[in-house]
């Protein structure tokens, strides 16, 4: 049995008749940049997350600079946010000219861990950037209240996390704005990269669409200089026809890793995911800790199973960040988490099956470890 990571082809199988029926109506219609489809798509995508306004861009890393470019971020300032992530949050940091300064995750939840923001907060922080990482939304009560005391701008950084939740608010409308990416693995995946923000602002969101498309909102009527970041049509045709899709996936996506979780509870020395009790988890990614990860991860693999590890080196010990100057011991929970964090298989079509196979090789491989359980 070979079980993929992400299995983007039985996606498409599911969806094939009106996912071509898209793509040849944009062909048919030639509208490749700025057609109707991009319009149409930023309008479902707003009534989707709940917020005044949404702007397509060309992808999520291009969303988080803008977003920070559009608050006024720049050369001098510093923005908080999580060490255990992708490089492009603080990519798009640095690419403002701002410095970014790391926070551990969360012991439990591996999301920015709120009691240790404030610490980090200096005269020159402008902004904070809370990950909602594999799907679950950070401490978003906590991080905003910190905020207002600081006079800071919360960007959500929900490139994981489409339609997740806290406290009964739709990730989308917790901070100033979010940034998502549709890079093709994620929930709502394009077929190429594409990205957006969200946020109630409407003239914040009129800022980050003209930044996108060379700092115009008339053609060759140039207010600012800009960038080239739209969406283009191919991508939001496609984006609206998963859109359409995307509830009933996340609920499967819930049902996987509440079987996952059920299977996996009588495995002594793995830890599974624990969700907020405040928050809807919408399960990205599901991520299990383990000891002799290598190890376990070569049995799956030879079991004919994917797994992944994200991410395998916290962003302080990245080449890119040495001038940082910050040390390994720096953030003990993020370093001592990238040696034992594995990720399963998660998709909507993954079968009962499958998870009863996966979990059922993943506790024979664990048994054999002499470790004892992650800490």
């Amino acid at each position: 049995m070979k079980i993929p990571l992400v299995d983007l082809k039985a996606q498409y199988g599911c969806i094939k008749t009106d996912i071509d029926a898209a793509v040849q109506r944009v062909l048919d219609e030639t509208d490749f940049i700025g057609g109707s489809a991009v319009t149409e798509f930023e309008k479902s995508f707003t009534a989707y997350c709940g917020t005044r306004s949404a702007v397509g861009l060309a992808n999520g890393t291009d969303a988080l600079q803008l977003s920070l470019l559009a608050l006024g971020v720049g050369k001098g300032d510093e923005v908080v946010t999580a060490v255990n992530t992708f490089i492009a949050t603080s990519e798009a940091i640095s690419a403002t000219g701002a410095r970014p300064v790391f926070i551990d995750n969360d012991p439990q939840t591996y999301t920015i861990d709120v009691r240790k923001i404030e610490e980090k907060i200096t005269p020159r922080t402008k902004a904070i950037i809370p990950i909602h990482l594999y799907g679950q939304p950070a401490a978003m009560d906590a991080i905003n209240e910190i905020a207002a005391r600081h006079n800071l701008v919360v960007i959500e950084d929900a490139a994981q996390a489409h339609g997740a939740s806290f406290k009964g608010k739709t990730v989308g409308t917790l901070g100033r704005l979010a940034c998502f990416s549709f890079y093709p693995g994620k929930n709502l995946g394009a077929y190429g990269d594409a990205g957006a923000i969200a946020t109630n602002d409407e003239a914040l969101a009129n800022k980050v669409r003209m930044l996108a498309n060379h700092g115009r909102l008339k053609k060759y009527e140039h207010e600012i200089e800009g960038y080239n970041s739209r969406l283009d049509t191919l991508q939001a045709a496609i984006l609206s026809v998963k859109l359409r899709h995307l509830r009933a996936w996340t609920e499967r996506r819930r049902q996987n890793a509440s079987t996952y979780s059920q299977r996996l509870a009588r495995a002594a020395n793995i830890i599974t995911p624990v969700v907020h009790a405040d928050a809807t988890h919408v399960f990205h990614l599901y991520v299990v800790r383990v000891q002799q990860r290598e190890r376990v991860q070569q049995a799956l693999k030879d079991a004919g199973i994917a797994t992944g590890i994200h991410y395998p080196i916290p962003l302080h010990l990245q080449p890119a960040y040495k001038y940082l100057a910050l040390p390994t011991g720096s953030f003990p929970v993020a370093e001592r988490f990238a040696s034992e964090i594995m990720s399963l298989p998660m998709y909507p079509e993954l079968s009962a099956d499958q998870i009863a196979f996966i979990c059922d090789t993943l506790i024979k491989a664990c048994q054999s470890n002499t470790a004892s359980k992650p800490v």
